[in-house]
């Protein structure tokens, strides 16, 4: 996957400038980006600020960890399991 040259708070800033009054077109051509990724990104950030978006990178990294440590209960649960089941 491409990855963007726009960083995603450099994302919410451009999306930020139609907020100022400047069309779609305007802040497309000024940036060097196409309608269509504003829009993707005006989907992905639309209505985010800069603090909410750091805030729901931290909650990711945090559900990743707390996903992480489910995973290796559950496989160990199942070897419990596996383990009873032989002894009887």
């Amino acid at each position: 996957m491409k990855n963007s040259k726009f960083s995603e708070v450099k994302s919410i800033k451009i999306l930020s400038r139609q907020n100022q009054g400047k069309t779609v077109n305007e802040i497309c051509r000024e940036h060097g980006i196409s309608q269509p990724t504003f829009y993707k990104w005006k989907s992905k950030y639309g209505g985010l600020d800069i603090q909410q978006l750091s805030k729901m990178k931290e909650l990711e990294k945090k559900l990743s960890q707390y996903k992480k440590i489910v995973a290796e209960l559950t496989l160990e649960n199942v070897v419990m399991k596996d383990v009873i089941a032989k002894k009887l």
